[in-house]
């Protein structure tokens, strides 16, 4: 996979912190963009019960060659002790938003 292949990042947070997490992750341009979906219901099993709990839904923005960086970066901010991050590669799309996406995680 090349390295400025498009990649949507999910993770979800507790609500409080994802426009925390999306601010950072972009101002370090490790992301182009951070949508937030501010309200969703997970279902899920941790440590043998299963729980139901309110969270946002980070939809990241970048490149495979930052997937490394972005993840080390969210786990660090995040308060969860396994935070959920998901990548999945763009099989097509705008190219004008796919170059956006690419200049926008340029170091200037």
């Amino acid at each position: 996979m090349s390295q400025d292949a498009l990649q949507i990042v999910l993770c979800t947070a507790p609500p409080n912190e994802a426009s925390g997490l999306a601010r950072a992750v972009v101002e370090e341009r490790l992301a182009a963009c951070v949508n937030i979906i501010p309200s969703i219901t997970s279902v899920y099993r941790w440590e043998g019960e299963v729980h139901e709990d309110g969270e946002a839904l980070l939809v990241i923005k970048t490149t495979a060659g930052g997937l490394d960086a972005l993840q080390e970066r969210l786990t660090a901010l995040h308060s969860y002790d396994v935070p959920e991050v998901l990548a999945l590669p763009v099989s097509g799309g705008s190219k004008p938003y796919a170059d956006w996406v690419r200049e926008a995680l340029k170091i200037e």
